[in-house]
């Protein structure tokens, strides 16, 4: 990158890199989360965060050549079409499930079982929209029939890929009227956003606000801002519509302003002091690749601004909060799953991981195989 000492970088790909030749033994072919004294669990199958670990073993892939990250990644991908076809309509994270999974192998091999599986993901979240109310549903819980929430912009890009791949514009569609929701019911005029918006599932009118995993209804949860702004960022890509584009900026100055000297935000910028002091590095690496988004997309002096800060909150991720020690399967430390439940607080978290280390692609110059 033109006037950037790149220096760290390829010592941070480097760590990563050995690092995960080091950790892939152990974790093999599973679907780390969050990581508890040193050791990332492995939740169920249907789990939202699934795709991220064969995504990183993909990403790695990618640049090193490493056969034995290949082998693994494709045993994940083939342990995930026991959800695929058994969970019936599963949820809103399909994407984040077959985007960096399935759909990742088939953009580098051309596997037509890995199209399909990504096509069956992108029908499955299709389905899930509401052509009343113009929104994404969410969860399948009971009384949840009108809940659509933030997190649901990041897995548009599925839509927006099968229509690419299908010449189908509906998928594509369905994203569009989907992130047009977003602009007008959850992303706020500041650019912070809203986690979850519950509407009528029936008139398509916005009932309320719900908190989630924010601190209140009306109060900032950080990587909410950082979904709107990755997720408006690619919307934009697939479209072309600067609405999209502008919000992501705006919720990027948001994030920026509202962050910590070290670029690191706590989980939620509106939470009370007391609440206050727990960190979401998770929220800065997602933002990070955000913003490396944006600049392709703006002059060339903007541009840099916005490479430049990524490159910043990346640099510090490296640096305060990498954990390159044995003892730690974790990459970033000091992430937060779930603050209001008491779940995965400061610790890390393998959605963390993913995000740091496509941000690093993406300042290696890679960005034809990211998110």
């Amino acid at each position: 990158m033109e006037g950037m000492n790149d220096a760290w970088i390829n010592q941070a790909w480097e760590d990563v890199v050995n690092k995960m030749n080091r950790t892939s033994d152990r974790i093999g072919a599973s679907f780390p989360h969050a990581s508890f004294n040193g050791t990332y669990d492995s939740p169920e199958l249907d789990w939202w965060t699934n795709g991220f670990w064969p995504g990183l073993l993909w990403i790695i892939y990618r640049e090193e050549r490493n056969e034995k990250l290949k082998r693994y990644a494709i045993e994940c991908e083939e342990k995930l079409d026991e959800a695929l076809h058994q969970f019936v309509g599963l949820h809103h994270d399909v994407g984040f499930m077959w985007q960096p999974s399935a759909v990742m192998n088939y953009k580098l091999h051309g596997h037509e079982r890995s199209k399909t599986r990504g096509l069956i993901a992108a029908n499955m979240l299709a389905g899930r929209f509401n052509s009343v109310g113009n929104y994404i549903r969410s969860w399948d819980l009971e009384g949840s029939e009108g809940w659509s929430i933030i997190d649901t912009l990041m897995n548009l890009n599925i839509l927006y890929w099968a229509s690419n791949e299908t010449g189908d514009p509906r998928y594509k569609q369905i994203a569009e009227k989907h992130a047009n929701t977003a602009l007008e019911h959850f992303v706020r005029d500041d650019g912070s956003a809203y986690h979850i918006v519950n509407f009528d599932p029936y008139t398509g009118k916005r009932k309320n606000t719900l908190g989630g995993q924010g601190y209140a209804p009306e109060s900032s949860w950080a990587r909410g801002c950082a979904w709107a702004v990755y997720g408006m960022a690619l919307s934009y890509m697939h479209t072309g519509d600067e609405r999209y584009l502008d919000s992501a900026k705006k919720s990027a100055h948001y994030f920026l302003f509202h962050t910590n000297e070290d670029f690191i935000p706590n989980w939620d910028f509106q939470a009370p002091l007391e609440e206050a002091q727990v960190l979401d590095t998770t929220a800065a690496s997602c933002t990070a690749c955000g913003l490396l988004e944006i600049a392709r997309y703006v002059d060339s002096i903007e541009a840099k601004r916005y490479r430049n800060t990524a490159a910043n909150i990346l640099r510090s991720l490296y640096e305060n909060y990498g954990a390159w020690d044995e003892e730690e399967e974790g990459l970033i430390k000091m992430g937060t799953a779930n603050k209001p439940k008491d779940f995965g607080v400061n610790v890390p978290i393998i959605y963390g991981d993913y995000f740091f280390v496509e941000g690093l692609l993406r300042l290696k110059g890679r960005t034809d195989f990211c998110w």
